[in-house]
């Protein structure tokens, strides 16, 4: 008659919590699962260190930019006008362009900036014909592949006439700048002057 109550003491105690068994086959996924999340870890971290472009080690392309001032001979034999830079001229230079039979040689392609203006001298306000159709034209004239009018510039009823336009140009072009004959331009670095400046790849 004593041992059912004993039976009921046992049943009412906690029991103890047992870790689950596992096999090795679980264990070994679950290890291989680890493995395999860090590896893309460290996949994705170095990507962002060391996957960005390092722009602070390149090192800045060498702007090319020429301001050239009329080198002019009395009498003008044909419409081109030819160009000087250096020094002894003021406040003309050539870096990196070059002077070619005092034309604009260009050693580097891109696309370039072009200024121009040109002063008739001895300009009056009586136009004549001649100079009422007169004209400045701006080209590739060299190669003959890439030879193109790039600037037309009439002078009217204007003693002077000067603009600027954006161009691609390429290595060996050599551009060409024309006057109507036989008008004279003036000579001072002032009123007339040519010059390029590259801007972009």
């Amino acid at each position: 008659m004593q041992h059912p109550p004993a039976r009921m003491a046992e049943e009412g105690r906690p029991r103890p919590w047992v870790l689950p068994r596992l096999n090795w086959a679980t264990v070994l996924r679950f290890s291989a699962l680890l493995l395999l999340i860090s590896f893309m870890i460290g996949c994705f971290t170095y990507c962002i260190q060391f996957g960005r472009p390092q722009q602070t080690q390149l090192e800045p392309l060498e702007v090319h930019v020429a301001e050239l001032q009329l080198n002019l001979t009395v009498p003008r034999k044909d419409l081109i006008l030819r160009w000087a830079a250096g020094p002894t001229l003021g406040r003309s230079f050539t870096h990196g362009p070059g002077l070619e039979k005092g034309q604009l040689y260009i050693h580097r392609a891109g696309i370039y900036r072009l200024h121009i203006q040109v002063t008739l001298a001895n300009c009056s306000s009586a136009y004549g014909t001649v100079q009422h159709r007169a004209t400045v034209t701006v080209g590739i004239c060299s190669p003959a592949a890439h030879s193109i009018s790039l600037l037309r510039l009439p002078f009217g009823q204007s003693c002077t006439v000067a603009s600027q336009r954006l161009t691609h140009l390429a290595v060996g072009d050599v551009l060409c700048t024309n006057l109507t004959l036989p008008l004279l331009p003036s000579r001072n670095a002032e009123e007339t002057f040519f010059g390029v400046h590259w801007v972009y790849p």
